[in-house]
């Protein structure tokens, strides 16, 4: 299986924990007029969070990006279309018509993947770039498993947030059995989680068409992990990680992350 070279980034989500008011939080102007937009990705630290998502991309060896967004996120593709257009990874877009779920937001990008292996990932999560610079060279399907310990400890998110985080189970050799989509709150601090960030084969378009929507109503990729290991004879690797990921999820995340990226250089 060649290295990856294409990421998608799912930005499709209607940022409602985003748009929510809180009293005890404070943002400035341009924080709070984007975060009222429920662009969670575009919030300004420094620069749009987006940013850091793209330059750790290319930091980690990509050389192209599709953005999964919505029909109303022209403010996305203005910034990266004439405000900002990076130089060393280049950006397509992707239109999920209607929010469906993650399993739609990766089909909608099948043709910028053209048949190739690729990273799918969070466009509210910072993730380090030696997991996605591993994922990039890894030779099966695979996903990032990152410790809870890590999270909590490194990264600053709230625990009880990590512990509702999709549990993992691997083999002794690092081969997935399963993704267990309600965290167990009683899991130990030694414990994997999915933070959905994965590589694929394009293997994964035929099961997200194959499976049916889940009791909310939406095609969750998980679910077609699960349709392509057990139908499709799909093995994924996990590879495990103990450091942190930043989390763009709620007004109250902002100030942590972004003293989390206070000595980051972005390089578009």
């Amino acid at each position: 299986m060649p290295e990856a070279r294409k990421a998608v980034i799912l930005a499709r989500g209607l940022g409602t924990r985003m748009r929510r008011a809180d009293p005890d939080t404070r943002l400035d102007a341009a924080q709070a007029e984007v975060a009222g937009l429920g662009v969670k990705a575009m919030i300004p630290i420094g620069r749009p969070f987006l940013d850091y998502v793209l330059s750790g991309l290319a930091d980690a060896g990509y050389s192209e990006a599709c953005l999964v967004i919505g029909p109303e996120h022209g403010l996305v593709q203005e910034h990266y279309a004439r405000i900002a257009p990076p130089s060393r990874i280049r950006v397509e877009f992707a239109v999920q018509q209607e929010p469906k779920g993650t399993a739609d937001a990766v089909l909608a990008a099948e043709s910028f993947v053209a048949g190739e292996s690729f990273l799918v990932m969070n466009s509210d999560n910072y993730y380090p770039v030696e997991a996605l610079r591993a994922l990039r060279l890894l030779d099966d399907p695979g996903l990032a498993a990152f410790a809870i310990r890590g999270l909590v400890r490194e990264g600053g998110i709230p625990e009880e947030r990590v512990r509702r985080w999709a549990a993992l189970r691997f083999d002794a050799d690092g081969w997935l059995r399963s993704v267990e989509e309600a965290g167990d709150a009683t899991q130990p601090d030694t414990a994997y989680v999915s933070v959905n960030c994965w590589r694929f084969s394009p293997a994964i378009f035929q099961a997200c068409r194959a499976i049916q929507p889940s009791p909310r109503g939406e095609l969750e990729l998980p679910v077609a992990v699960h349709y392509a290991a057990n139908v499709l004879g799909e093995r994924f690797k996990v590879l495990t990680f103990e450091g942190a990921v930043l989390d763009l999820s709620t007004r109250a995340d902002v100030a942590r992350v972004a003293a989390g990226l206070r000595d980051t250089t972005v390089r578009l």
